[in-house]
């Protein structure tokens, strides 16, 4: 049978959803900052925790038992109610992210640990009925729509089925060996899962593959469970964590809920969608019915559609572990995806009561202060030309993001109307900048360094020299204004 949804402009399937066109707001936007928050950041140690307490012999493991008890005891069913989130303020700190450069904002509406942040119809394991007893969701919908900022949400449900096997095992050594973890429990099966027959013992804990499950029963349930979700907020984008769902030759669920997210937003504005959808596979045939997500990664040159990059200040769960970005870092990663044509989404990790430490409100307070020297290059352009010039490149490999040893020599562009910005990915020792890319037919007329003013400049035989102050403007990257005649 099929799925009932909105009626509109798109059908499920990939010839109509491919006519999608990208949002001018997100092309304008270029860069958002998300709330990968929930109930695994009550420990404060790091990723997948609903998951790995369940895989004898890793960190979390460990961690868990000495800390909290045996999952056979006191598993992740437990560690739900201990999320009290009760000092969370989303107007205050979208006040924050707004200041800090941020155009959208993206909550998360659950993640792969089946504990939902809204309050949903379908699922009791949810942050209203527990734990929390708010709607995560919904305050922080709230305190973007008093900023001005599209409201966006991600979801982590498809391999959720899959992922969340290893609850079924027991031990294997120890006091506990053979004793089941309390996934085992039908009790609390609607939080674990009927997932057995992806629990194989002889594979060990750490195999994932498959990552989506053929099981027709969890595809209906993810499509009816994303579609309350899209009914509820409404969102502006929508975050699929992987591909579109469920995979090659099991694609109807995930395609009926982006038909439904691109019809319900065309109802809201007058028969045109302005909703984006985001996901992971880099296939073209897959990814032209949104726009591509990169995970910890990017682009190496300029893509003709626009993409983006998620990324994380730490991990993505608050782990007291973590190493942080340096402001500086984070701004060279957002001044080199916009270059590419891309967005940049940026995790803030929160602690379980909804703060952020001291870190990462520095790292805020450092993006504003560029932002607002800077802010011009950035928002509401379009890729130039070319990216950059330059010997230095960003690493593309896997989830490695280690930031760039950048010369002097290196710059990357954005674009307005006449206005070429070129962001000095480091300042020159001579305060001479040096640009080589511009073409005989682009001619100069002024040169403004952004948070100064006009600064004086010479273009002999098509190369720009630009006499810079003595003084920077920001400490991390500038960016000068070359406006053409």
């Amino acid at each position: 049978m099929q799925p009932e949804i909105r009626k509109g402009p798109f059908e499920p399937t990939f010839e109509s959803l491919r006519t999608f066109e990208c949002p001018e707001w997100y092309r304008d936007a270029k860069f958002g900052i998300w709330s990968h928050w929930g109930a695994q950041s009550v420990p404060m140690y790091g990723d997948w925790y609903a998951r790995n307490i369940y895989c004898e012999g890793s960190d979390q493991y460990r961690y868990h038992i000495r800390h909290y008890g045996h999952p056979s005891k006191f598993g992740y069913k437990d560690i739900v109610q201990l999320w009290k989130a009760e000092n969370f303020d989303p107007d205050g700190l979208m006040d924050l992210y707004a200041e800090a450069g941020a155009r959208y904002f993206v909550a998360q509406a659950m993640h792969h640990d089946n504990f939902f942040n809204y309050a949903s119809r379908i699922h009791p394991w949810n942050s209203v009925n527990m734990g929390p007893h708010k709607d995560i969701v919904g305050l922080w919908k709230e305190a973007a729509a008093k900023k001005g900022l599209p409201f966006g949400v991600s979801e982590h449900l498809g391999a959720t089925f899959s992922w969340y096997r290893v609850n079924k095992g027991c031990d294997r050594e120890g006091p506990y060996a053979g004793v089941p973890y309390d996934g085992n429990d039908p009790e609390y099966e609607s939080l674990y899962l009927p997932n057995r027959e992806h629990y194989d013992p002889g594979k060990g804990h750490w195999d994932l593959d498959p990552w989506y499950t053929p099981n027709k029963w969890w595809h209906q349930r993810w499509f009816e469970i994303i579609k309350e979700v899209i009914d509820l907020y409404q969102p502006d984008l929508l975050y699929t964590d992987g591909g579109v769902p469920f995979g090659d030759g099991m694609y109807e669920s995930g395609l009926n809920v982006i038909a439904h997210l691109y019809n319900t937003s065309a109802a809201n504005h007058g028969g045109k969608n302005m909703a984006v959808y985001t996901q992971k596979d880099r296939r073209k045939e897959i990814y032209s019915v949104g726009v591509l997500d990169i995970e910890r990664s990017q682009a190496e040159e300029i893509r003709q559609e626009p993409w983006q990059t998620d990324t994380c200040v730490g991990h993505w769960f608050y782990d007291v572990r973590a190493t942080y970005k340096k402001p500086g870092h984070v701004i060279e990663i957002l001044v080199d995806v916009i270059s590419k044509n891309g967005n940049l989404l940026l995790n803030i990790p929160q602690r379980p009561d909804g703060t952020l430490d001291d870190e990462c409100l520095y790292i805020l307070r450092e993006l504003a202060k560029w932002n607002r020297v800077c802010g011009e290059g950035v928002y509401g352009t379009r890729p130039f030309r070319v990216s950059g010039e330059g010997p230095s490149r960003v690493h593309i490999e896997g989830f490695k993001e280690d930031p760039v040893s950048w010369t002097s020599s290196d710059y990357r562009f954005t674009s307005r109307g006449k206005t070429i910005y070129a962001f000095q990915m480091k300042w020159p020792m001579d305060n001479r900048a040096v640009i080589k890319t511009l073409e005989p037919s682009e001619r100069v007329r002024t040169v403004r360094l952004l948070g100064f003013g006009q600064v004086p400049f010479e273009q002999p035989y098509g190369t720009l020299v630009v006499s810079l102050p003595d003084k920077k403007p920001t400490e991390y990257v500038n960016c000068l204004a070359l406006e053409l005649e």
